[in-house]
């Protein structure tokens, strides 16, 4: 287990199960929003942001987070492990909040420098309506997966308790 891709709502919790897995399994970590923001909130232009998934894609190992569905299916063909947090819509609400009051004027550890936090309609909304508008294409996108990898869907914060348990256990060559 070499590249683990995590996916899922804003608010899921992607960037901190990162976090605590790279730490547990001694994997260099990948938060995707921290390569894809410059300063200002200003996106990457696609073919630069392609060329980059690529150059992180193409290393041996790697814990990486961020759905961007338009190179997801890069990220899904290199994954040794693919793990899709398929949260409660207000648990994931309620994440936003609290990390918008937790970091406030701050930039968080898992983005780029001159991206202070920040709540805004577009993101509630885009957070609100990922069941409806993403989690569909990413399902039908984890069932493309090859049989040599392993999809695991978490639903609850109980599972995802569980979820790291079990990488604790196996250690870092698990």
């Amino acid at each position: 287990m070499n590249r683990i891709l995590i996916l899922g709502s804003g608010g899921s919790g992607k960037s901190t199960l990162a976090r605590q897995l790279g730490g547990l399994l001694h994997l260099p970590v990948v938060h995707l929003d921290s390569h894809f923001w410059s300063p200002g909130w200003i996106p990457k232009p696609d073919e630069e942001w392609d060329g980059l998934v690529r150059q992180y894609t193409d290393q041996e190992q790697w814990i990486m987070d961020g759905n961007y569905s338009r190179t997801m299916d890069i990220r899904i063909k290199r994954a040794d492990v693919i793990i899709f947090l398929d949260l409660p819509r207000l648990l994931c609400m309620y994440r936003i909040v609290k990390r918008r009051l937790m970091y406030h004027n701050q930039t968080r550890p898992d983005m780029n420098e001159g991206c202070p936090e920040k709540l805004d309609w577009a993101f509630v909304n885009w957070v609100w309506s990922y069941k409806t508008r993403s989690r569909d294409n990413t399902i039908a996108r984890l069932r493309q997966a090859g049989a040599h990898q392993q999809v695991i869907t978490v639903t609850s914060r109980r599972q995802v308790k569980a979820l790291i348990r079990s990488f604790a256990d196996a250690g870092p060559f698990g």
